[in-house]
């Protein structure tokens, strides 16, 4: 057994060493994620800890969370024209400076004791807006950097390093650092782990990686305009607007419920302990990170819209199995399976706008990709409570689980979304590319 496992391992790791990490670029810049992520992971870890440490309030930790998701939203799309307009490469260089300053000022506050609450507010509410700039250029560098054939492994292998650096080993290492070295410590940690990005993306050769247009200012009207640009592209294309329409009623129904109701089953209905939670929400890492290895040794860029929105509307079904279960090891198995899907669903998709999307166009759809992935969660939260007082915590979640799924089928059979599939097949060019020239 031990003999196939580390066979399988090195088949793995083979594929993938001779796949996008034999890209110098990819290798640099996925090194310098895995860092990153690990200490984010930690990063999590001490900003919950730090916060109770200040405050005993429940309502603290919500507030940091509005602080950081609030200029996050408003400015996701800002960064997707920023990221379409600059260098891909020079943007994320800046939000990963800034919050590597932002992480020591919190780390030189919290090591002398001056640190406070709003302290925190204001530095975690600048460090969202500086991701809203990073993750819309984040998604649209690869097809910079990576042929198209390897762009779906590529993204396997960024979705089975983050479920193992921000739920397992990140957080592990946060509390072990924050019982050893202090909060004060692991905050610069994370710091740390924001200068190994920017280092990598600053040795990445320019000569592979496109360069990009920069305007001198940004003018309103300018932004005004790339943004309207952005929108219209998405409108022409039903195989972008329906799936992001989709997804936001489906993020909207499922959100919320699993992230505050799941935790509910396992502590009161089902009378689990903390070790059962995290076994639950484990065995949802691990979920992921299976789908993720699966398909790095066999990701393609030319899995379909059909195949994106089949797996999506399975996982979003494994979430009314959360409100069926009478026991914690059935928890477990729907959360390997939501995971496992989900997986599956979004390295399809990711793969699919990089390949079908324009590069000039591609930050600017990422963001609003990114915008549907987060803008709804404080709505999809603020609904849950009252929501599950009427029909109960079992029913919210069957409710959410079987609604959310036949919206995301459902959307398939608008007219046009299947049509990119068919033309792929075929040969031809895809219709969001035709539509540019």
């Amino acid at each position: 057994m031990s003999a196939s496992r580390s066979g399988a391992a090195r088949r793995l790791v083979a594929a993938a060493s001779c796949g996008p990490l034999g890209e110098r670029n990819f290798r640099l810049l996925f090194c310098a994620r895995c860092v990153s992520l690990l200490g984010d992971g930690a990063f999590l870890v001490a900003l919950a800890w730090q916060t109770y440490t200040l405050s005993n309030a429940p309502t603290a930790l919500s507030l940091l969370g509005i602080a950081m998701t609030v200029p996050l939203i408003a400015l996701l799309l800002v960064g997707g024209v920023v990221s379409d307009r600059h260098e891909k490469r020079r943007v994320m260089l800046a939000a990963d400076l800034v919050r590597a300053v932002l992480l020591a000022v919190l780390a030189a506050l919290a090591i002398s004791g001056r640190l406070r609450l709003w302290h925190m507010m204001v530095l975690v509410a600048v460090y969202g807006g500086a991701q809203a700039f990073f993750d819309p250029a984040s998604d649209a560098i690869l097809p910079e950097l990576l042929p198209e054939a390897q762009l779906g492994r590529a993204n396997a292998l960024e979705q089975i390093v983050r479920p193992l650096a921000l739920r397992l080993a990140g957080p592990a290492l946060g509390g072990l650092l924050i019982a050893s070295a202090g909060v004060g410590t692991t905050f610069l940690l994370d710091a740390v782990t924001f200068v190994a990005p920017a280092v990598a993306l600053s040795l990445i050769s320019l000569a592979r990686a496109g360069r990009q247009r920069v305007e001198s200012r940004m003018r309103p009207a300018v932004l005004k305009r790339q943004l309207r640009e952005g929108f219209a592209y998405v409108r022409m294309h039903p195989w972008l607007w329906a799936t992001l329409a989709s997804a936001a009623v489906a993020y909207l129904l499922f959100m919320g419920p699993t992230l505050v109701l799941l935790p509910l089953m396992v502590k009161h209905v089902l009378a689990g302990s903390s070790v059962q939670l995290g076994l639950v929400l484990g065995a949802g890492g691990v979920g992921a990170m299976a789908c993720a290895a699966l398909m790095l040794r066999g990701a393609r860029s030319s899995e379909g819209i059909a195949f994106i929105y089949v797996v999506w509307a399975f996982a979003t079904l494994a979430v009314a199995a959360y409100g069926l279960a009478s026991a914690i090891w059935q928890l477990m198995l729907a959360c390997l399976v939501f995971n496992f899907l989900e997986t599956g669903g979004t390295i399809a998709w990711a793969t699919m706008k990089q390949v079908r999307v324009p590069g000039e166009l591609l930050g600017r759809v990422a963001s609003l990709d990114w915008l549907i992935s987060v803008g709804l969660l404080p709505v999809s939260l603020a609904l849950t409570a009252p929501v599950s007082a009427v029909v109960g915590v079992r029913g919210t979640l069957v409710g959410a689980g079987v609604t959310g799924g036949l919206v995301t089928l459902a959307a398939l059979m608008i007219p046009g979304v299947r049509r990119a599939d068919r033309a792929t097949q075929l040969g031809r060019v895809p219709v969001s590319d035709a539509a540019v020239v």
